[in-house]
């Protein structure tokens, strides 16, 4: 959300998506997957910090996933977040590059 409201403040549009269930959204009819995802949008980055793989189906080939594929580190949540780039500085600079491209 932090990145969102940098990246609004720059006069870039953005759209936050919570997806709690990828399943339970992929049941959903496509008029409503479209309206939350629109196919026309393809310019999209999502943040998940578990396995980045099953993201990539709704980022697409123009976007990209903030992710962690990998287990066993320990430490408070923020020297995590940071250390694997869950960070809002982080999402910003991923979410300019992928506008530049």
């Amino acid at each position: 959300m932090g990145a969102r409201t940098t990246l609004q403040a720059e006069g870039i549009a953005t759209r936050v998506v919570s997806m709690p269930c990828q399943e339970l959204f992929l049941r959903q009819p496509q008029a409503y997957r479209d309206e939350v995802l629109p196919p026309a949008v393809r310019t999209r980055l999502a943040c998940e910090a578990a396995a980045s793989e099953p993201w990539f189906r709704f980022t697409g080939l123009d976007g990209t996933v903030v992710g962690l594929d990998h287990f066993g580190a320990s430490a408070p949540a923020d020297v995590l977040f940071k250390e694997f780039g869950f960070t809002t500085e982080n999402v910003t600079n991923r979410a300019r590059a992928l506008i530049k491209k």
